[in-house]
C-alpha cells in the first residue's frame, strides 16, 4: 500500500490584542446612539472616542448601522457618524473640532518608544464622506515631553468607503524625539498616546512642515502647506468612520474583531453605568440605614476601572429613581456617589429624618431615563 505525506499547514503567527486602539469597530455605545451634538471634550456617543467642537459652527455624532453592501466591503456592521450641523466657513486662529482616542500608557509598552528599538507603527481605518479633499489625522505621545505628529489622508471619491493606511515612524522628518529617553512612555494608567481625526484645526494648532511628516514639541495638529478640506463649510457634510486600527509594523494587517462582550468590558474600564441596560421595569438595589438621614449601599463593579470613577446619578430624584423604606417610597433630598475606588463605589441617598440607623430599605430605578454613571475615561 503506498504512502502519500501531508504537509502540515502553514500556521500564521497570530498576535492577540493586536489593535491598540478600543472600540475601533464603534460595536459599544454605552450612553446612547442617537444624534447628539458634539460637546468640547467628552466623550457623547460612541465609547472611548472623544468629541470636540470648537468653531462657530456645530456637528452630531450618532450611530450609524452598516447596510450589507457597506458591511461586504468594510467588514464591519457599526460605524461613527458625524454631521455638520451649523456652517463655519471663517476658520478663526484658534477655532478646532476633532475626535480623539486616548490609549493608556501601560498598553504601549510593547512599543519601546524612548529607546533606539522603538517601532514602527501602522494606521489604518475606514472613511466615507461627502467631502472629497485632504484630511487632517494626528498623533501625540503624552509622557515626558509631549511630541506630536502631523499626518493626512486624502478622501478621493464623495459617499464612497475608503480604506486608508498611514505608516508612522518613531524618526519622520528625521528626528531622534521619540527614540531619545524624553519618547519614554511611562508604565502607568495614564495616557500613552492619543489619535487625532481633525474636522478643522485653526492656525495656531499648525505648523510648516511642507507635507513631510515630522515629529516636534510644537502642539501642531495639522501640516500648514497642505490645503485641508472643512468640515464646517456646509450643513450637508457628512464623515463616517469605521474599522480603526493601530498596531505595531509597517503593514496593515485584517482588522481584530473582538467579541462583543470582550469590547463591553475593555470599554467599561473607562465607563460604566447601573443598570448597565435600561429597563422599563423597575430595578432594585439594597440599603441599609445609616442614620435617619442617610441609607447608603455598596456595590461591587463588574469590571475594574481604570481609576476610582467619578460618579453621577442621572435622572430626576423621586421619580427615575426612588429610595423605599417602611413599606413606601420616601422623599429623597439628595442623593451621591461615594468612598469610590477602581472596583467598588457606594451610594448614600439623603432624606429628612425619614429613615432609620441600622434599618433595611432600596434603592429604586423606575425608568429608562434613570441610571447612575461611573467615568474613570482618560
Amino acid at each position: 500500500m503506498s504512502q502519500t505525506k501531508v504537509e502540515a499547514p502553514f500556521v500564521e503567527k497570530v498576535h492577540h490584542f493586536k489593535n491598540l486602539i478600543q472600540n475601533g469597530g464603534m460595536q459599544i455605545w454605552q450612553r446612547g446612539t442617537s444624534a447628539t451634538t458634539i460637546p468640547d471634550g467628552v466623550v457623547s456617543t460612541v465609547d472611548r472616542w472623544v468629541m470636540s467642537e470648537g468653531t462657530d459652527g456645530s456637528a452630531t455624532s450618532e450611530y450609524d448601522l452598516l447596510s450589507d453592501a457597506d458591511r461586504a466591503t468594510t467588514g464591519h456592521s457599526y460605524a461613527l457618524e458625524l454631521n455638520c450641523t451649523g456652517a463655519d466657513t471663517s476658520i478663526a486662529a484658534g477655532d478646532r473640532s476633532y475626535i480623539y482616542h486616548s490609549i493608556e500608557a501601560q498598553n504601549c509598552q510593547h512599543l519601546k518608544w524612548g529607546s533606539s528599538a522603538a517601532e514602527n507603527l501602522c494606521l489604518s481605518f475606514w472613511v466615507k464622506s461627502n467631502l472629497t479633499g485632504n484630511f487632517s489625522v494626528s498623533m501625540r505621545q503624552e509622557d515626558n515631553t509631549t511630541y506630536y505628529l502631523p499626518l493626512s489622508y486624502t478622501i478621493n471619491s464623495a459617499n464612497t468607503w475608503e480604506q486608508k493606511v498611514i505608516q508612522i515612524s518613531p524618526t519622520a522628518g528625521s528626528t531622534s524625539l521619540i527614540t531619545s529617553s524624553n519618547g519614554v512612555i511611562n508604565n502607568d494608567n495614564g495616557r500613552g498616546l492619543m489619535i487625532f481625526f481633525g474636522l478643522v484645526w485653526g492656525s495656531n494648532y499648525t505648523g510648516s512642515y511642507s507635507g513631510t511628516p515630522t515629529w516636534t514639541s510644537t502642539a501642531d495638529h495639522a501640516d500648514s502647506d497642505i490645503t485641508f478640506t472643512n468640515f464646517y463649510s456646509s450643513t450637508s457634510n457628512n464623515l463616517y468612520i469605521t474599522g480603526v486600527q493601530l498596531e505595531v509594523g509597517n503593514q496593515a494587517t485584517e482588522f481584530e474583531h473582538v467579541p462583543h462582550h470582550v469590547e463591553l468590558q475593555r470599554c467599561q474600564r473607562y465607563y460604566q453605568q447601573i443598570p448597565h441596560t435600561a429597563a422599563t421595569t423597575w430595578q432594585a438595589y439594597p440599603l441599609w440605614g445609616v442614620n435617619a438621614n442617610v441609607m447608603s449601599t455598596r456595590l461591587q463593579l463588574p469590571v475594574v476601572m481604570r481609576a476610582a470613577p467619578t460618579g453621577a446619578f442621572v435622572g430626576t430624584r423621586n421619580t427615575d429613581f426612588k429610595a423605599y423604606y417602611n413599606g413606601g417610597y420616601q422623599t429623597l433630598t439628595a442623593e451621591s456617589v461615594a468612598d469610590t475606588t477602581d472596583d467598588a463605589v457606594r451610594f448614600d441617598m439623603n432624606s429628612s429624618g425619614a429613615f432609620a440607623a441600622n434599618a433595611a430599605g432600596g434603592l429604586y430605578i423606575n425608568t429608562t431615563d434613570g441610571r447612575i454613571t461611573l467615568t474613570a475615561e482618560i
